[in-house]
């Protein structure tokens, strides 16, 4: 098997799951996880496209592009979800919407 099939797999598998994680879980945190997994699998995916052309490095570059903006979204999601726990005193989704209303 090729290892940009492979690559391709992984991709698909982490984004499945990432995709599972934010449509069924209720937490802030669980949903947080589930964006990061999604975001992991476009970075599997730019890894395994710069394996098409080994001289040029777009996928490097984009999947570091990808890292530094997943980082700096899980500091801010967190300040958020903290914020929001130290106001309501939850993180479930479902409690939050009732609140709002």
């Amino acid at each position: 098997m090729h290892p940009f099939t492979l690559y391709t797999l992984a991709g698909a598998l982490l984004l499945g799951s990432g995709i599972v994680l934010v449509l069924t879980r209720q937490n802030a945190i669980l949903v947080l996880m589930g964006i990061e997994l999604m975001l992991n699998a476009a970075t599997v995916n730019f890894t395994g496209f710069a394996l098409a052309d080994p001289a040029r490095i777009q996928g490097q570059m984009a999947a570091l592009f990808v890292l530094t903006l997943a980082a700096a979204e899980t500091a801010v999601a967190l300040a958020i979800i903290l914020q929001v726990y130290k106001r309501f005193g939850t993180v479930r989704i479902d409690q939050l919407r009732m609140l709002k209303s």
